[in-house]
């Protein structure tokens, strides 16, 4: 036997011992492990599984009430929003509490579609960002239905300029105090938007329109 041969089956032997130790000592440890990477990965395969199903359904769901709202079944699309509310998964039930919200505006029901709107936004489990939008949607309603302390009271928190909704929180100010004659505080709110270079397109040339018929009207001071 070559030496090269002779330290071969010693390395294997002493391999195959410290291997036979090593399983000895901790060979139920390695099994237990490998039978909670099982365990713990058809957990999540089978949560993941459920999750998407319940997504999926409330989805179906959602854009079923969607078609009734469209079709000016009022009723039936209040009735699968309130069900979807109480039922849903994810985020559907706070986007179902949303449009069904909508469906009591466009149904002519601005005071019970406020009242929604105002519910989402006093709900501090639902996340902030909908939580102003509910509160510029309610506004909004209130330019042509309330006061300008109502809108204000609503939206003046959205007017900073570190806030997403800003430009359109600034006009439905800006709307309501034009409706209540208070033309240079209007002017003022138009005027903010008109300087934001980042203000989309559409809302700078309603702002525009505004400011030139406050403007033409001499009032404004």
């Amino acid at each position: 036997m070559s030496d090269d041969s002779f330290f071969r089956e010693v390395d294997q032997e002493l391999r195959q011992d410290q291997a036979k130790a090593l399983w000895e000592n901790y060979g139920t440890i390695i099994i237990a492990a490998a039978v909670a990477v099982v365990v713990a990965t058809s957990a999540w395969v089978g949560w993941d599984y459920w999750s998407q199903s319940r997504a999926n359904a409330s989805g179906d769901d959602y854009s079923q009430a969607l078609t009734l709202a469209r079709e000016g079944r009022t009723e039936e699309a209040k009735a699968a929003l309130v069900q979807l509310e109480a039922d849903g998964y994810g985020a559907y039930p706070v986007l179902a509490r949303m449009r069904g919200a909508t469906v009591l505006a466009e149904a002519g029901d601005a005071a019970g579609a406020v009242a929604a709107f105002d519910q989402v936004a006093a709900d501090r489990a639902v996340t902030s960002s909908i939580r102003d939008m509910a509160r510029l949607r309610a506004a909004l309603l209130l330019v042509d239905h309330g006061s300008y302390s109502d809108v204000a009271s609503r939206v003046e928190a959205l007017t900073a300029d570190s806030n997403a909704l800003r430009y359109s929180a600034r006009e439905a100010l800006g709307l309501a105090a034009w409706r209540e004659g208070r033309l240079a505080d209007a002017q003022a709110l138009f005027d903010q938007i008109l300087d934001d270079q980042n203000a989309p397109r559409n809302l700078r040339q309603r702002a525009e329109m505004m400011s030139e018929l406050i403007r033409g009207s001499g009032l404004s001071s």
